[in-house]
């Protein structure tokens, strides 16, 4: 069975879609999807998860301030964000980062927000969900300066081997999302066969990034099985030793017991 390790579900359009969320985990089943973590972006979003996770028991939530927020809010506290990651249903902190590409023009709040889920992953034993664009050395110098313990991952990875060498260093998992099937992702697919088989991940980030042969369209948590046929292609191995080592890795990360 594989694992959707990074969706936000609650972003999903079914306006469409008769069976609503039901219909959606269903689809992902019947593709051999067993368990989804979807991924909070902002605080109040961070609490309307709590109700889905609620309703499934294979569904489960993050909590956390994405770095690139369309309204400015003020910096998630640590004593917030430790506050809702102890409830039900809840794995990991973020997902945060930083992001020179979109919104170098709030780096100072990003930073400051980064710090603070790091501290609270920190005091929780958490694993941090971490993203990062154009932001490589300060990214790590932050993680470095402020090691999780629980460690995380580099989800929806886009960067260089080096960076992902210096993650890995740190404990850190690297997801491999749909943009590993794009034709001009290159470096990332020579990262998909580097990154050692017992640190990876796949995930969608749906409901964005669908994978060839689906672009164009809504992604959604079915889909993370093009994602790992690609990354098992490009190692040589089978889509069930993939799928077998890259649930584990989600148990294992997460300590979420199979």
């Amino acid at each position: 069975m594989l694992v959707d390790s990074h969706c936000h579900l609650d972003h999903l359009d079914l306006t469409d879609r008769e069976g609503g969320i039901n219909a959606v985990l269903e689809a992902a089943k019947a593709r051999g999807v067993s368990h989804f973590l979807s991924v909070a972006v902002d605080m109040p979003t961070s609490k309307s998860l709590l109700d889905l996770t609620a309703q499934f028991d294979n569904v489960y939530s993050s909590v956390g301030a994405h770095p690139l927020q369309k309204v400015q809010q003020a910096v998630p506290s640590v004593e917030e964000l430790v506050a809702l990651a102890n409830n039900p249903g809840v794995v990991a902190i973020g997902e945060t980062g930083l992001d020179n590409f979109y919104s170098s023009e709030t780096i100072d709040w990003q930073r400051a927000s980064f710090i603070n889920h790091l501290k609270a992953s920190q005091q929780i034993n958490m694993p941090v969900i971490i993203h990062t664009r154009d932001a490589r050395d300060e990214t790590i110098d932050l993680l470095r300066q402020y090691t999780p313990s629980a460690a995380g991952v580099m989800h929806c990875f886009t960067e260089s081997w080096e960076m992902a060498e210096q993650a890995l260093a740190l404990g850190f998992y690297i997801s491999i999302s749909g943009i590993v099937t794009f034709a001009s992702a290159d470096e990332l697919r020579d990262v998909a066969t580097r990154v050692p088989l017992d640190r990876i991940l796949v995930e969608t980030d749906s409901p964005w990034l669908a994978p060839v042969p689906h672009r164009g369209k809504q992604n959604e948590p079915q889909y993370v099985r093009e994602v790992a046929q690609c990354v098992a292609d490009l190692r040589g191995i089978s889509l069930e030793e993939l799928a077998r080592a890259t649930t584990d890795n989600f148990h294992r990360l997460f300590q979420i017991p199979k």
